[in-house]
């Protein structure tokens, strides 16, 4: 059983899927969440959630695109919860397309967001794990940062950075007892997975990510949050570097 009893999580895209997910199974797991999110509304339900489970969370409302914001995350997790020994790393946004069909705003929209958030989130964290003994970093990549995707090159991009962001981050802070792993999801039953497709083309969408599935059926956001809460726990701990596909099998074909 995973046991994350005194220890302090943040988890960013917590406002939804995979993020949503990942804050409340942390909580059940005994952790303390800082939930970090752009819809503040949300923010406060899951904190209201957790908190009536007796469970300690708070909400951080802003954009991790931003660095100043990254370090004032960190700087506010450490105030109220006393340390930080996990980071979540779930946001992220996607847009549709091939090289010649995006544009510069959705380029760097996305880069901006899956990668220097990523980015800026694990630079922001790591002196304050130093300060806790250590900790463990989860960072989302997709199968498609390990494979390419037809139709989404930016999207593909950013989560192969993230994957090999998250391996060199590894290996430089491993003897200091951090350690850095990516989950990498395939089709997952969320909104990003018909977003951008119409909602009349939804179920057309979910059938077809299905029968790509070698198991043969869509994951929820819960299964993914149980694998990030098993590589934020000492159950883990001598997995560091791992881009671990959670994917029924895709990347295997």
């Amino acid at each position: 059983m995973i046991n994350l009893s005194g220890k302090v999580a943040i988890v960013t895209g917590a406002t939804s899927g995979i993020g949503n997910e990942t804050a409340k199974v942390l909580a059940e797991a005994g952790a303390s969440v800082a939930v970090i999110g752009r819809r503040e509304k949300i923010a406060k339900k899951l904190v209201n959630s957790i908190q009536a489970a007796g469970r300690r969370a708070e909400c951080i409302i802003g954009d991790i695109t931003d660095s100043k914001f990254t370090d004032y995350v960190v700087a506010t997790t450490e105030e109220k919860f006393g340390r930080l020994d996990i980071l979540a790393n779930v946001a992220g946004v996607i847009t549709r397309g091939d090289a010649l069909s995006t544009s510069d705003s959705d380029w760097f929209s996305i880069l901006n967001t899956n990668v220097s958030g990523t980015f800026f989130m694990c630079r922001a964290s790591i002196n304050a794990m130093r300060r806790s003994g250590g900790g463990s970093i989860i960072n989302t990549g997709s199968t498609v940062g390990l494979t390419g995707c037809s139709e989404l090159v930016a999207y593909s991009a950013s989560k192969g950075a993230v994957v090999n962001m998250t391996r060199a981050m590894a290996i430089d802070y491993a003897k200091e007892n951090i350690r850095v792993n990516s989950v990498n999801p395939g089709a997952v039953d969320t909104p990003m997975l018909i977003s951008g497709h119409g909602s009349s083309n939804a179920k057309s969408i979910l059938e077809k990510n299905r029968a790509s599935i070698p198991q043969g059926w869509l994951p929820q956001p819960k299964e993914v949050a149980n694998l990030i809460a098993f590589l934020a726990s000492d159950l883990s701990k001598h997995i560091t570097g791992a881009a671990v596909p959670i994917d029924g099998g895709y990347t295997a074909v």
